[in-house]
């Protein structure tokens, strides 16, 4: 066999098998998104099955706070909603989720017969809870998109990301002000303001 053919050979199997392991490279880290997203998802999912609970338990003792009530309702069926359209926008539902939320604690406080409540005591705690795992999840999957996005622009497996359809991904990104764990103290009474009658 020429010796040129036998050179032109080992060139062409070390290309392709330069490409194939790129290709499986990208793969995986695809994979891992994939993965991360769904640990995301099942938190999320918690939270979304513990709020109707909550809800449940302080309506009858918040009668003069319905629209907070309603904010919270209406925010969470936003981001159920917003769960099947991407990191974008599920980051911004759970964000104003989050936020009504804050708002229903901090009027939780006002009512006293509340504070004795084991159901909003064991819930607060859950959420919280829930609260620490998304966003232990949240740094998982953003991490992995940063490792995805970065091989994707890089050389040499940008050479390959375009044409075989790998695209960037998005993080999944809170807001400043949602960033933290949204707590409420039931144990003290709250300071100044008059305290609503109980039902």
């Amino acid at each position: 066999m020429d010796l040129w053919l036998i050179i032109l050979i080992i060139v062409v199997v070390v290309i392709v098998g330069g490409i194939i392991l790129l290709y499986n490279g990208l793969q995986q880290k695809r994979l891992r998104i994939d993965e991360a997203w769904a640990q995301i998802e099942v938190q999320l999912k918690r939270r979304w099955d513990l709020i109707p609970n909550l809800v449940n338990t302080v309506q009858g003792y918040m009668g003069f706070e319905q629209k907070v009530l309603t904010d919270v309702t209406n925010a969470r069926a936003a981001a159920v909603a917003a769960g099947a359209q991407g990191p974008v926008q599920s980051a911004q539902a759970e964000n104003m989720l989050t936020g009504t939320l804050r708002s229903l604690f901090a009027t939780v406080e006002n009512y006293p017969d509340l504070k004795s409540s084991t159901n909003v005591l064991q819930l607060q705690e859950q959420l919280t809870t829930t609260e620490n795992q998304i966003s232990f999840a949240r740094q998982h999957y953003n991490a992995t998109v940063l490792d995805y996005n970065t091989a994707i622009v890089t050389i040499p497996s940008n050479l390959i990301a375009g044409p075989l359809g790998f695209t960037k991904r998005e993080f999944f990104e809170a807001e400043p002000a949602a960033q933290a764990v949204p707590t409420v103290n039931l144990g003290f009474p709250p300071s100044g303001g008059p305290t609503p009658p109980a039902p």
